[in-house]
């Protein structure tokens, strides 16, 4: 992920701020506001202004377990499936052409795996380059996923 994700400038000294400081696995907010109201408060603005602005999220210590990424992986997979299935089941008789399965399969699946990109970039700050990269990904998953269901749609 060498193409999305930087190091900060003296990370040592981050890490051993936020290890003072005990800060708990979760996503945090740089400057934070605690409401729309404090928004509008002239040091929350000039906090803004000044900068560094930033999304923080915070992960347990300790390597990455990959079987736990990997099963919520497998299980998202499993609900966007279940959503193309059900949609499919829906809107598409046995014996639809697989052009037409293919589609509307790719439509929905492509709407799983790919459009919850953009808010990231739009709400979080996370830049558009990964985004659509990610995007990207997306629309080879649908591709893959449209397949399949082409292919094994009841005759």
């Amino acid at each position: 992920h060498k193409w999305h994700i930087r190091a900060l400038p003296d990370e040592a000294a981050v890490r051993e701020t936020l290890s003072k400081q005990g800060v708990a696995p979760g996503m945090y907010s740089i400057p934070y506001c605690p409401s729309p109201a404090a928004m509008k408060d002239p040091v929350f603005k000039e906090k803004l202004e000044k900068g560094p602005v930033a999304v923080l999220v915070i992960r347990k210590p300790g390597l990455p377990n990959m079987a736990e990424f990997l099963g919520a992986w497998f299980a998202y997979l499993l609900c966007v499936s279940y959503v193309v299935a059900f949609v499919c089941g829906q809107t598409l008789s046995r014996g639809t052409p697989y052009m037409l399965v293919f589609r509307v399969a790719g439509a929905v699946a492509l709407a799983g795996y790919s459009f919850g990109q953009i808010p990231n970039a739009i709400w979080w700050g996370r830049p558009w380059k990964s985004a659509l990269k990610e995007f990207g990904d997306g629309v080879v998953y649908a591709l893959l996923t449209a397949g399949c269901f082409g292919w094994l749609w009841p005759e």
